[in-house]
């Protein structure tokens, strides 16, 4: 096995070093819970577990193999969150709650992981085990849990600490998706922008950032034709943001959904993770793990949305309802990659999936619902 690459080693070391002097100052374990999602057990609605053919692959996608693709038995359930070390006396409510302490971007990202540590997670009927890794960061599969669709709670517990999940059980009635990118496509943080994408993420007091406009309303309005519909919040960002960004969306109207995000530091093999393969690699699993369902993809053309969702939408055809993109300013434009085109300009389309484009939620909407119509 190769030897991890020298700045996680770093990471490795400072966080150890970290947690060994903040426990002997009587820290304790604090979990973090994250919006998990799972599916139902076929069985329980009446369906046929085996699905059609999978599409043929594009190299960069690798479409599994076989003549059959099969929706999860007996009920799946993935619920996430964090572990990390937290000091005695501090305000015991969730990171993410409305009541929390509002706090500079920057702090959100001094935090100390405990690795290597048991969670154990209950679900309806089933309870499943994991370890959190490197950061911190915990992903339990749970099977079996025997739940119908809607929200519901699951209960994780790390050395007698317990915290409350909200989880998703998406239904087998349920074809209709969104998964939407948030940077510069629900908030906006000016990302094409280094310093001044710094600046907001880093400086800026939360309560002062912006919604894109219109895009709340957007969202609402298509999910009000869709009953349980689910929504995944799929990012770059780090993780260590997910309190702040789930304020923000609340605070703003965005429906409630899980947030698909990155542990924010060096890899095992590099000294940053690619955020075009986290972003591929959860696309992937969506249309592996809910294959009855037609995702609207919504991004931005200020970085990679445009070019990663149409190499999805050639692999996964079947997969796509429409590919929504919020279009940037020419200033914009020549900041994030050096020409006034939009990214989206210089890729393809591909054929039968409808392709939208607008410079806000309320334009977008418009093109949605008179090709979809879906609101």
């Amino acid at each position: 096995m190769a030897r991890p690459h020298f700045a996680s080693r770093v990471e490795d070391k400072l966080n150890s070093s970290a947690a060994s002097v903040l426990s002997r100052r009587d820290w304790s374990t604090r979990v973090f819970p994250y919006v998990g999602y799972g599916s139902v057990d076929p069985a329980l609605e009446g369906r046929d577990p085996l699905e059609r053919t999978p599409k043929p692959s594009t190299s960069r996608w690798r479409a599994s193999s076989g003549p059959k693709r099969r929706i999860p038995e007996d009920g799946i359930a993935r619920v996430l969150g964090r572990v990390v070390l937290g000091k005695d006396g501090q305000p015991s409510v969730p990171t993410a709650s409305d009541d929390s302490l509002v706090r500079r971007g920057f702090k959100a990202f001094f935090s100390v992981p405990e690795t290597e540590r048991e969670v154990t997670v209950t679900l309806g009927d089933a309870t499943a085990t994991g370890l959190t890794d490197r950061g911190g960061y915990f992903e339990v599969e749970v099977t079996g849990h025997g739940l119908r669709h809607g929200w519901h709670d699951a209960h994780v517990e790390c050395d007698g600490v317990t915290a409350v999940a909200p989880v998703q059980i998406i239904g087998g009635h349920v074809r209709f998706g969104i998964v939407s990118d948030i940077d510069d496509t629900a908030l906006i943080t000016a990302l094409p922008r280094p310093l001044i994408a710094a600046w907001n993420t880093f400086v800026v007091r939360e309560t002062v950032r912006r919604e894109v406009p219109g895009m709340a309303a957007f969202y609402r309005s298509v999910l009000a034709q869709h009953e349980d519909a689910p929504v995944f919040y799929l990012s770059t960002g780090a993780w260590n943001t997910q309190p702040v960004l789930t304020r923000f969306l609340r605070r703003h109207g965005f429906p409630r959904g899980t947030l698909l995000l990155t542990d924010w530091g060096p890899t095992e093999t590099s000294w940053f993770r690619s955020g075009q393969a986290h972003k591929r690699r959860w696309l992937r699993r969506l249309a592996a793990e809910f294959p009855h369902i037609e995702w609207l993809l919504v991004g931005d053309d200020g970085q990679h949305d445009p070019s990663i969702y149409e190499q999805f939408a050639l692999s996964y055809p079947d997969h796509v309802a429409g590919v929504a993109i919020r279009q940037l300013t020419v200033a914009q434009q020549v900041l994030s990659h050096g020409h006034p085109l939009q990214m989206d300009d210089v890729v393809g389309r591909v054929p039968g999936v409808p392709w939208f484009e607008g410079p806000n939620g309320f334009v977008l909407h418009g093109h949605v619902s008179k090709v979809l119509g879906h609101a």
